[in-house]
């Protein structure tokens, strides 16, 4: 096979037996590092990914992807507005609220709650609290019955299961003097959305109930909306006509939950520079083994100056070596790194069963098993900045090879 000379030269050097001691060391070890930088930000950024899937999936699963509400006197005609956005594109389900904020107590154990009126048989479209009940069932709550559903880790805070009365207490200021108002429960429900926010602080009432605890008088707070697509609630907004939108407050899960993906993606951010590091410092093994290559082929260099080989095609013999160890390296690294990352859920349950220990045990997290996502444009800039860092490690070398004086090399020979 044809190769131009400076990669036939390159090869034979690589490949070559009489290579050994500490170079050979220093260059698998460049290699091995490379491999094992590649592979460990694959495995954690996919990890990092299915983490935040998870989270994801577990705070829609009993929030809506979006809400219209009007915090002031409520929606009175709220049917109307309800049937024009249940007729928009995307749109797969739409149900009212009203929203209360007070403490529920039982007993000595006061907690904070945000209590929130729906309707059972609409709600089931825009939630899946029917899926997350532990007990009791969502179309327990009736108008005027004065029953609630808790959270889980709420009805453990409280002390109190299904049967049990909560008083809930409701701030109020009416006249300019502060008063609160106080309405009792019976608890019907227990449901566990996974995460830990909702579960503490979360209970759903009747939203008959609601309005007149918030003065409602009937009307709904405001309306929420699921969508076929979750990411796609920045284009159902800017959709929305000014006469929906009106004075109505929009809000969205991207808007609500900024913070938690804004400090992932930061998390990912920091992980993937430190990680980093692993394939530099196996950029600078890449160096040290080249520089003593260089340091031991002087006498080659010297040769094929004097053959008329000019200093560039000099340069180019050592940049194609440490390429070619990058791209060793990088290949190794996006295999083992692909087959961590594709088949974590099996390799972590074999690991924690052999070595006797439990990564994530259920009594401490609500995920206990680690999620991930292969995103392949991850793997991609992986690959290309490992590759690009192996090449930018071979130019110092390479310019020692190409400042080789043949006479200076040859005078002793």
């Amino acid at each position: 096979m044809f190769y131009p000379l400076e990669t036939f030269i390159a090869l034979r050097y690589v490949r070559s037996r009489r290579r050994r001691g500490i170079a050979a060391f220093i260059t698998t070890a460049s290699v091995l590092g490379m491999a094992l930088g590649v592979a460990a930000l694959i495995v954690v950024l996919s990890v990092m990914n299915g983490l935040e899937s998870e989270l994801r999936t577990r705070l829609l699963s009993m929030t809506a992807h979006a809400t219209i509400s009007d915090s002031g006197e409520g929606i009175g005609d709220w049917r109307a507005l309800q049937s024009d956005i249940a007729g928009r594109p995307g749109v797969v389900g739409v149900s009212p609220f009203v929203v209360v904020e007070g403490m529920l107590g039982a007993g000595s154990n006061l907690m904070p709650v945000l209590v929130r009126g729906v309707l059972p048989d609409e709600e089931t479209s825009v939630s899946e609290v029917d899926r997350m009940m532990r007990t009791g069932a969502l179309s327990d709550l009736e108008a005027g019955a004065q029953r609630i559903v808790l959270g889980e880790v709420l009805a453990g805070n409280l002390g109190v299961g299904v049967g049990n009365r909560v008083n809930l207490l409701i701030p109020d200021v009416s006249s300019e003097r502060p008063s609160a108002v106080l309405r009792g429960f019976v608890v019907t429900g227990i449901f566990a959305a996974g995460n830990q926010e909702i579960d503490s602080g979360l209970a759903l009432i009747h939203m008959a109930d609601a309005s007149i605890l918030r003065g409602y008088e009937g009307r709904a707070g405001g309306v929420s909306v699921r969508l076929e697509d979750p990411m796609a609630v920045t284009r159902f907004a800017s959709a929305l006509p000014a006469s929906i939108r009106g004075d109505a407050e929009y809000s969205d899960w991207t808007i609500e939950n900024r913070s938690y993906f804004r400090a992932i993606r930061i998390e990912k951010t920091m992980m993937a520079l430190l990680l980093t590091l692993i394939v530099a410092v196996a950029a600078f093994n890449i160096v040290a083994s080249l520089i003593m290559v260089v340091t031991d082929k002087k006498k080659d260099i010297a040769i094929l100056r004097t053959y008329g080989l000019s200093p560039g095609r000099v340069s180019r013999i050592f940049v194609v070596q440490g390429t070619l160890i990058g791209i060793v390296g990088t290949a190794l690294g996006l295999v083992l790194g692909l087959v961590l990352a594709l088949n974590i859920g099996t390799i972590m349950p074999w690991l924690e069963r052999n070595l006797n220990f439990e990564l994530l045990p259920g009594d401490v997290y609500y995920v206990t098993a680690l999620p991930s996502e292969v995103h392949w444009f991850d793997v991609t800039w992986i690959g290309l900045a490992a590759f690009s860092i192996a090449v930018l490690a071979t130019i110092y070398p390479s310019r020692r090879a190409a400042a080789v004086a043949p006479a200076d090399a040859l005078r002793y020979e």
